[in-house]
C-alpha cells in the first residue's frame, strides 16, 4: 500500500497567494525541485526536509 501526499500551506514567493503544495511524507531526508505556481504559473524551487516523525516545506523563487 502506498502511502497518501500530504499538503502543507504556503505562500508564493512571487504572487503571494496562499497554496497548497502536495509532498510524499515518505522519502529521502532532503530534496529539491522545481513546480509552477497554480495561480500564476511562476516557477518556485521546492524544498521538502524530513525527519522520522515530520516533514517541512519552504517555496523560494527560480530567479534566487
Amino acid at each position: 500500500m502506498q502511502p497518501f501526499a500530504e499538503s502543507a500551506a504556503q505562500l508564493c514567493p512571487y504572487c503571494g497567494e496562499e497554496v497548497e503544495v502536495a509532498v510524499d511524507p515518505i522519502g529521502v531526508a532532503s530534496e529539491t525541485y522545481i513546480e509552477d505556481c497554480p495561480v500564476c504559473c511562476r516557477p518556485w524551487t521546492v524544498q521538502v526536509s524530513r525527519d522520522e516523525e515530520s516533514f517541512a516545506v519552504h517555496l523560494g523563487r527560480d530567479d534566487d
